[in-house]
């Protein structure tokens, strides 16, 4: 048999896929027993949760879905003091080491054993972590959207031994459920959890049986170093080395007046390695949308932001296949600002409704090496908030509906951007069929938002339409951002149509609703009509080809208006067979163009900015 070398050590090239195809399954495993067996909608249709596979040294060997760290539970538990049948339980934000980004995500982590001849120890680990529906604090669903505490948020739980040997820790178990408003839910999820985790540590333990903890550990060392390796060959060497600076901006914090709030990245690539430096973020924001990112030397962020790397692969298909592990860790260098930041924030600061600061990063990574490789990598997609009602049914009992709402992603310097996608692996929205025979309201559309996607050579994504009737009187709550600010353009490409929800549209209590809100009322009767974000263009509008455009209109993805005034295309033509005036079409492109600023920035964030800049068009870190 030949073997293959990857860094160091020599390992069977059959053995190495056995061992890596072995983790991919039993991660995969893991989530669809957790899926199969968990109640709460949040965890069991809209599938906001994830696993995740690491070796003894804490690195994280699968990259088909992120995860939590395992950081926080070996810093308090020691691995020699962790037995057989241990599951151990976190959710503290600020005890975590930046893994978990609110009190809603709870972890179980579960350790997995060989027994070499000398008693069983520990050699990997496998860990679960998912968006729970509610965990205590101020409002139903454990996000409100004023907090000013993190106290405010719900239970916090520090690193505990939730199952002991194989016996549940009932006394922490009553705690947990006490706390929370849906009780049955959380602990039929967390016993998902747990079982899940050490069913997938059984099948872990018999590929340590089968090969000897020796040959899987050096195949979980050459997995990590080829990662290592294709992304300094295939994703670093695109990257010219020098020094970037790009922003972006959260909107509002819940509690102060929307305003700027800056996320700054500047980035330095030499030749092993880029270095991310977040000097320039705002100071922590008084509202929840802090995130404590500093943990670890940046551990988690490393892992969250690389995926954005993969946009500068040779091809579509080769971004797909590379993984995102512990490999890329020694590639990324991190630099905080001292504490007191919106990613270095100072306890007991909130931090709920950190998906506004996290999110932007990515979009923050992406503009930045968009500006140091002309504009290659997608424009911006802001693709995940919590939309949702809760009251009484008709039976008195409490309910609480609540959905991750998925919206468009940016245009592309090859395609179009794609509609209505989510940022977390695999979420979806509740099936209409499953919320209208469980809760009181009836779903009376769900399509997509025309003109929402960002006008381009190559078009932004659709984002969401949908309208709910509510059937008995209840309370809007929403955690979402981009309700003024937009996802931006890029290299003359547009900002898609912001986040938008209207409650009894065209009614007699017509009213816009902010970004944010715990509990708005609605009466029984009237429509609550949301429209989530569309994603930024790529390119300019006015070179998409005409028999696109016309080809959108045809699909109810572009208003003949918009076709128009966004693309220079005159439609004509029935409703049913839209065609293009080719003449018309190229005398009123000629005309925009000639009437076009000639010095456009290189991003456009929308008539937004405007409204919290002061006036200001473009930011100037938005020129080349």
């Amino acid at each position: 048999m030949t073997t293959a070398t990857t860094g160091p050590k020599a390992v069977d090239p059959v053995v190495l896929e056995i061992v890596e195809g072995t983790l991919a399954s039993v991660e995969k495993e893991v989530e669809t027993a957790i899926a199969r067996t968990s109640r709460s909608p949040m965890i069991r249709d809209a599938h906001d949760f994830r696993a995740g596979i690491h070796d003894r040294r804490l690195r994280k060997l699968t990259g088909r879905s992120y995860s939590a760290l395992v950081h926080p539970v070996a810093r308090d538990f020691p691995l020699e003091t962790m037995r057989p049948g241990d599951v151990f339980f976190h959710n503290d934000v600020y005890e975590s080491e930046g893994g978990i980004g609110h009190l809603p995500d709870l972890c179980v982590t579960v350790p997995v054993f060989h027994d070499s001849g000398d008693g069983p120890e520990v050699v990997a680990f496998v860990q679960a972590f998912g968006h729970h529906d509610d965990i205590g604090g101020a409002c139903p669903g454990s996000m409100p959207s004023g907090a000013t505490s993190v106290y405010q948020e719900g239970l916090m739980v520090p690193p505990i031994r939730l199952w002991d040997r194989g016996r549940p820790n009932e006394a922490a178990l009553r705690i947990m459920t006490r706390n929370s408003r849906m009780p049955d839910s959380l602990a039929a999820d967390l016993d998902a959890e747990c079982s899940a985790c050490l069913m997938g540590a059984r099948r872990l333990g018999e590929l340590f049986d089968r090969y000897g903890r020796a040959t899987v550990e050096d195949c979980f060392d050459a997995l990590l170093d080829a990662t290592t390796e294709t992304y300094r060959r295939e994703i670093l060497a695109k990257i010219p080395d020098g020094t970037y600076v790009w922003e972006d901006y959260a909107e509002h914090d819940g509690v102060d007046e929307p305003r700027l709030h800056t996320q700054r990245i500047t980035l330095t690539k030499v030749p092993d390695r880029v270095i991310i430096d977040f000097t320039g973020t705002s100071p922590q924001a008084k509202g929840p949308i802090n995130h404590c990112g500093d943990y670890a030397d940046g551990n988690f962020l490393k892992k969250w932001l690389a995926p954005i790397l993969r946009n500068l692969a040779d091809t579509p298909e080769r971004m797909a296949e590379l993984d995102v592990n512990e490999g890329v860790v020694p590639l990324i260098e991190m630099r905080f600002p001292p504490k007191g930041t919106l990613l270095t924030p100072v306890f007991p600061a909130p931090t709920n409704a950190r998906t506004f600061v996290i999110l932007r990063l990515l979009g923050v990574l992406a503009g930045v090496l968009a500006k140091a490789v002309d504009g290659r990598m997608p424009a911006d997609q802001e693709t995940i908030r919590y939309t949702g009602v809760h009251g009484t049914d008709a039976d008195g009992n409490p309910y609480l509906m609540r959905e991750v709402l998925g919206g468009g992603s940016g245009g592309r310097h090859y395609a179009d951007g794609e509609d209505t996608i989510h940022v977390v692996p695999d979420s979806r929205n509740l099936p209409t069929e499953f919320t209208e025979s469980r809760f009181p309201f009836v779903v009376e559309r769900l399509g997509l938002a025309v003109d929402s996607g960002g006008a381009g050579r190559y078009r932004g994504g659709l984002g969401y339409e949908k309208h709910i009737r509510m059937l008995r009187d209840a309370s809007f709550m929403s955690i979402a951002d981009r309700s003024i600010l937009s996802c931006w353009g890029v290299k003359g490409g547009r900002a898609g149509r912001p986040f938008q929800v209207t409650i009894d549209p065209g009614g007699p209590d017509e009213r816009e609703m902010e970004g944010l809100a715990d509990d708005e009322p609605v009466r029984a009767g009237e429509v609550i009509r949301i429209r989530t974000t569309g994603g930024g263009g790529w390119g300019d509008p006015l070179d998409r080809a005409v028999e696109s455009v016309v080809r959108d209109v045809a699909w109810g993805k572009v208003s003949r208006e918009a076709a128009l005034s966004d693309y220079g295309v005159v439609v004509s033509g029935p409703a049913d067979a839209p065609l293009a005036d080719h003449a018309e079409t190229e005398r009123l492109r000629a005309r925009l163009r000639a009437e076009r600023p000639s010095d456009a920035p290189f991003f456009d964030r929308g008539p937004g900015y405007a409204v919290l800049s002061g006036g200001a068009q473009h930011a100037e870190v938005d020129r080349l």
